[in-house]
């Protein structure tokens, strides 16, 4: 076995049916009464629920200092501004998150420029909130930083509020997450612990999406299984590098406001072509042994799901013009994430434009 370096992240995590119902002890416990909570326009009904749940509190005075439910995708670095002085007016003592990758990452924000904790409560499978990472934008670029003290205290993972996510949704965020398992086997800095997040993560994903967006979207054993996997892939993320994948999902991102989870869907495959032959072969093989209807070839594994799952393909279906392939590219190749293939500007155009074209990945670049 090779020299490796494995640093876990010290969170805590709250899982299972209801558990929402424990944040009240949960805050209690790190003697905290007044949180600010945070969502975006679209889940004011979740934020609502939080600071219901708060209010019938028995563990003690905990009440909300404020909803506030302006998070908007990518983190813009002006809703950020405004909302840490939302915290700081109210008085708050921490901030609870409640929702998607968007939510979170606000959340992140608030706690890393106030100083104060933060509790997660996801609503979707992005996995963000188990990682250090803070993804930002501002003048039309996403730029990423990552500390320890963005990373959430305590994350409650409760099936129930996963329930209601459209299929749709739940498929490609869903395969956000395992984008951060799928980068994780070739990155610089992975090791055999992650390995087996990463392999565990993917393959409870890529079995239980399928159920969810075509069987049966109430499968309880399914979503919790999702939710499973998502918690799995997003430790990955917060343990090792990032690599070609999320540097083209945050150019494209950052740049044309393209949908976060969407696109992560769209690119994945052609990520992971391009690198699938620098990656190790055992690694090769765990990942198509994780992917049913791979055959031995990962790429093909991935080809396979997002078939099942009836996502669309092409970046053009989200807005992506074909004359910006060009500035993407050049936007993705400049100050690149390390990557265990060399980057070509060439090659990565090409990349790009089979991902807008909607075209299935193949790894002949």
């Amino acid at each position: 076995m090779s020299s490796f370096e494995y640093n876990g992240n010290p969170s805590r995590v709250i899982f299972g049916s209801g558990s929402i119902q424990k944040l009240p002890a949960e805050l209690a416990r790190q003697k905290l009464s007044s949180p600010i909570i945070v969502s975006t326009p679209e889940q004011t009904s979740h934020a609502e629920l939080v600071r219901d749940i708060l209010s019938k509190a028995k563990d003690g005075p905990v009440a909300a200092a404020g909803i506030y439910s302006k998070a908007a995708m990518h983190t813009p670095a002006h809703v950020t501004e405004d909302a840490v002085a939302f915290s700081k007016k109210s008085g708050a003592d921490s901030v609870v998150s409640i929702g998607g990758g968007s939510t979170t990452g606000l959340g992140k924000a608030i706690s890393f420029l106030s100083g104060i904790p933060h509790v997660v409560i996801p609503t979707t499978y992005a996995g963000s909130e188990v990682t250090p990472v803070l993804g930002e934008t501002k003048d039309g670029k996403k730029t990423t930083k990552s500390d320890p003290k963005i990373l959430p205290g305590t994350v409650i993972y409760d099936v129930d509020l996963t329930m209601s996510l459209p299929p749709g949704l739940s498929a490609t965020s869903g395969v956000n997450a395992i984008a951060h398992a799928v980068e994780t086997l070739y990155s610089r800095t992975t090791s055999p612990i992650t390995n087996l997040f990463a392999i565990e993560g993917i393959s409870a994903l890529a079995n239980s999406l399928p159920i969810i967006t075509s069987t049966d979207a109430s499968d309880v054993p399914a979503r919790t299984a999702a939710q499973y996997g998502a918690w799995l892939c997003g430790v990955c993320l917060g343990t090792v590098g990032m690599a070609l994948h999320h540097k083209l999902c945050h150019a494209l991102g950052g740049s044309f406001n393209m949908p976060h989870a969407e696109t992560h869907t769209v690119v994945l495959p052609h990520a992971l072509a391009y690198n699938v032959a620098a990656m190790p072969d055992d690694l090769k093989a765990r990942l198509a042994g994780a992917l049913p209807g791979s055959d031995g070839d990962p790429v093909k594994g991935l080809n396979v799901l997002l078939t099942r799952l009836g996502v669309k393909r092409g970046l053009k279906e989200f807005g992506l013009r074909e004359e910006d392939v060009d500035r993407a590219a050049e936007i993705a190749t400049s100050n690149p994430y390390w990557n265990p293939r060399p980057v070509e500007r060439e090659k990565i155009r090409e990349l790009i434009r089979r991902a807008w074209a909607g075209e299935e990945a193949r790894a002949d670049l």
